[in-house]
Formats: C-alpha cells, structure tokens, sequence
C-alpha cells in the first residue's frame, strides 16, 4: 500500500518464528511494488476502477483476517463519523489519485511523490495538533524537502521534466496520507481496539466511498466502458489477466496483509523502527520501474527524491531532549 499505516499502541515483543527484519523488508517490498502494480493495471483499466477493486479486495481480505483473529470492529457512531473524515484521506482520495498520476507519470515517479507525506504530516499537525510544535530543525527539513520536489519538477525546463500535473496528484496524493494520519491522532487515538479493528473500518469506509464515485464516474463513460466493471483494451495489446491479476494483488496484499505484517514489525521492533519503512518504499518503486518497465529517471529526479528523502528522515529523528540543569 502507497501508504503508512498506523501503528498499534503495542510495546515491543520477543521475535516470532520469523524475525521482525525479514517481515520489514517485505513489507518494505509490497509498498514499494504498489506502484508498478498499478501501472500495470492501467493497460486495461481506469483509474479509478483500480482504487475501487483495491479497496475492496482488501477490505474483504481485512474482514476476513479480523474474523479468524477473533476481532471486532468499533461501535460508537462519534468513531464511525470521524473514520468517515479520514477514510476519505487514507483510502479513497490516495488510491485514485495514485493511480490518475500513473497515467501521466511513471511508477518510479509517483512512489518519489508518496516520499512526501512526512512533510505534509508536519503541516497538518500545527494545525490539528496543538501539543506538536514545530522545531527549527523540522522547519528546515521541510523547507529542503521543498527544494527536493522543486528540483524532481524542474519548472526552468520547457521539454524533458516531468508531467507537472501527473507528478502534482502524486504529492496531493502523499499529502493525504499526511492529512488523514495526523487527523486519526487527533480525533481516533482513544478509539484503537487495537489489531485490525481501525483498518478495516477506514477500509469499509473506503469501500462505501468508491460505489457511488465509480457509477457516477461510469454514468459519464458509458460509451467506453460497458459497466462499472468492465475495462478497456489491453494498451500494450496483451490480454486483460495480467492487469487484473495486479490489481487483485494490490488490494489483498499491499492493501490487505500488508497491515498484518506492520502490526508485526511494530510488536517485534516498536512503533519508532516501523515507521522507517517509509524511507525506502521510494527506493523500491524506482528499481521496479526501472528493472522490470524500462523507466527512465534523469538525473534531477534522482537528485530531488534523494533531497526529499533526507528531509523525511530527519522529520522523523526524535526529538533532541535538553539535559537537567545540575543540581544546586
């Protein structure tokens, strides 16, 4: 999932049969992937027709799991309506936008694009956070972020950059997330039954959301496409297995199972070491872009994700604690 999940309020435990690293790297792997998934799909499918289909793949892999593990999902409507609000911003929002920039931009782009969502955490938490407050150090790191996604668009270039739209619903989409996770903070903190209780809520949410956005967004495409369901010819002139066969990967993997294995990093290693798998999800989407699709970045591109990347991981440092003044 081109997301970050949240994470469980677990103290770390004695490593399970598979140690916590290896399930880091997966996970790290799965993510990063999300983005070429998607642009495989989009041979033979709309956009939003692979964020719905993802959501509810993965909302039924969710119910499924929360079933087995015994689970239940929360009850008070003061919960339901907030999830509303973020679901809106973790699930639906994101997953359309992603797949929209696609279209215009490759997969190693946009999973650069989804580096951004601790930048636009920061933003967010002044504004929804009052006890969050915004230290120099952070204010530079987002600042030299900036700079990053500047060099990645190179506005002083008329030919060559990237597709300035393409690349702007991928940072929109990466600022959601910033905007959805800080609004759980705020508002959902206190309701966390824990395990997979909230995420397949804001996935059910998700999946409430995308009916009435996919037969609207069929109503006015009628004449591509035969219902809501129905896709396109195949782009690169293939068949249309391949593509949905992603798409199903996208949502019970990256967007189903991928939260089992966070809650797992989080229990093995703490919440603070979990959160780092944000770092190198980018790095796996431009590999992928470039080994499996033939992508091709320049090097400002190169040069700007690794800007924003600095950023983000200094955003993420904790905070320096000032030493106690020696006793009298």
């Amino acid at each position: 999932m081109s997301s970050v999940a949240t994470t469980p309020a677990v103290t770390p435990t004695q490593a399970t049969r598979v140690p916590w690293q290896a399930k880091y790297l997966l996970l790290a792997f799965i993510w990063g992937s999300s983005f070429l998934l998607m642009k495989v799909g989009l041979r033979t499918m709309a956009p939003l027709q692979i964020s719905g289909l993802r959501i509810f793949a993965g909302t039924a892999t969710l119910l499924t799991l929360l079933a087995i593990t015994g689970g239940r999902l929360p009850r008070a409507r003061r919960t339901w309506a907030h999830l509303a609000v973020s679901g809106v911003f973790l699930t639906a929002l994101p997953f359309s936008l992603f797949a929209a920039g696609e279209v215009r931009v490759s997969s190693a782009l946009a999973g650069i694009g989804n580096a951004t969502t601790p930048l636009a955490a920061v933003f967010f938490a002044l504004a929804l956070l009052p006890s969050d407050r915004l230290s120099p150090r952070k204010l530079a790191a987002v600042v030299i972020g900036f700079v990053g996604v500047v060099v990645i668009m190179q506005p002083w270039e008329s030919t060559g950059r990237p597709d300035l739209l393409g690349f702007g619903m991928t940072l929109v989409a990466g600022a959601c997330y910033g905007l959805g996770w800080t609004y759980n903070r705020r508002f959902l903190g206190d309701a966390d039954l824990g395990g997979l209780s909230m995420p397949t809520a804001l996935l059910l949410v998700g999946s409430a959301l995308m009916v009435p956005v996919l037969l609207v967004w069929w109503l006015f495409n009628r004449d591509t496409y035969a219902a809501p369901w129905a896709g396109h010819a195949n782009l690169d002139g293939g068949g249309a297995l391949l593509p949905l066969l992603c798409v199903l990967v996208l949502g019970v993997v990256g967007t189903g199972l991928a939260y089992m294995l966070q809650f797992d990093v989080v229990r093995g290693a703490g919440a603070t070491v979990s959160t780092t798998v944000t770092y190198l999800i980018p790095v796996v989407s431009v590999l992928l872009g470039v080994v499996v699709l033939g992508e091709h970045l320049a090097w400002p591109q190169l040069l700007g994700a690794a800007i924003v990347l600095v950023s983000a991981v200094v955003i993420g440092l904790p905070a320096r604690r000032r030493a106690a003044p020696p006793a009298p």
